[in-house]
């Protein structure tokens, strides 16, 4: 039972892996920025959620990279009976398809020159993210077992990793993700709390968001540059988790962050590529720590 549960659990991460890169594109923009609503080649984003949730390549640039796939019954240079094709290397019509297309029109979408993007139309990272959400889901799977709690870590996880990527991009932690997971884990470790078996607390979950985000809001107070307000927000749904299992595990997630964000600032001083007062994206820290913790919590529950 526990090797399907954690195959399960694997396809759900690598699932809803999927749909982070066209979510963390949206999101990543500028505070005075609004949200992308078209892909770096200026296609309108549609599909279920108002064009929220879909693949890593909107429909469009889909479109175009299946009419522009190169034939492989004659060479390159020549048409499907043998005769030679002219090459068009001068003039508007040397670039065609979705390369020339998102050349043409990246000025007309925000922030579209610092997504890295593919020819065909993919938004990256397109492969990291399904494969750390299926990891993550894996390693939940394996430490939690037929907890009920599991349930809510599933459902939580691809949020985590939405919010680790768009950090990572810009600096950034959107409050219509860190507030609704903070709502979300409320809610769902509150219903986990009325089932048998669950080995968690529900009122030292509340507290636990409370004390971590109050720890991270005293530290915005004291050096707003150093802390931004969007780490407070990530807290509380941090706090939330790790005080399910208890102090311990809060306090160990919450250090694991630290630790592990030091260490990769103290790797990008060392290499040169960063200075002391560097800003880096703490977001992804404070998610890989929460989810030490959480495994050490349900490994020991």
């Amino acid at each position: 039972m526990d090797a399907t549960l954690i195959a399960l659990a694997a396809l759900w991460g690598a699932a809803t892996g999927l749909l982070v890169p066209r979510a963390a594109y949206r999101f990543s923009v500028e505070p005075e920025e609004a949200w992308r609503d078209a892909c770096p080649a200026g296609h309108p984003l549609t599909g279920p959620g108002g064009g929220w949730f879909g693949p890593a390549r909107c429909t469009a640039c889909a479109s175009v990279a299946l009419t522009h796939v190169p034939r492989t019954t004659a060479p390159a240079d020549h048409g499907p009976d043998g005769d030679r094709v002219p090459e068009a290397t001068e003039g508007p019509e040397a670039a065609s398809g979705p390369e020339a297309t998102a050349g043409a029109t990246a000025d007309a979408v925000p922030g579209a020159d610092r997504i890295p993007v593919s020819p065909g139309g993919h938004y990256a990272p397109r492969v990291l993210a399904p494969v750390i959400t299926a990891l993550a889901c894996t390693a939940l799977a394996a430490g939690t077992g037929t907890r009920p709690e599991l349930v809510a870590w599933l459902l939580l996880a691809p949020v985590a990793v939405l919010l680790a990527v768009v950090d990572s991009r810009v600096h950034r932690l959107p409050d219509p993700l860190t507030l609704p997971l903070a709502g979300a884990a409320v809610l769902l470790l509150g219903a986990v709390a009325l089932l048998p078996e669950h080995a968690g607390s529900w009122t030292s979950g509340l507290l636990g968001g409370l004390v971590l985000g109050g720890f991270y809001f005293v530290l915005f107070l004291i050096n707003p540059n150093g802390m931004g307000f969007g780490d407070v927000k990530l807290a509380l749904a941090l706090g939330i988790a790790l005080g399910w299992y208890g102090w311990a595990v809060l306090f160990v997630g919450a250090f694991a962050g630290f630790l592990y964000g030091a260490v990769y600032g103290l790797g990008l001083v060392i290499l040169r590529r960063a200075g002391r007062r560097t800003g880096i994206p703490f977001g992804p820290f404070m998610i890989a720590g929460a989810l030490t913790g959480l495994l050490l919590g349900a490994l020991a529950a």
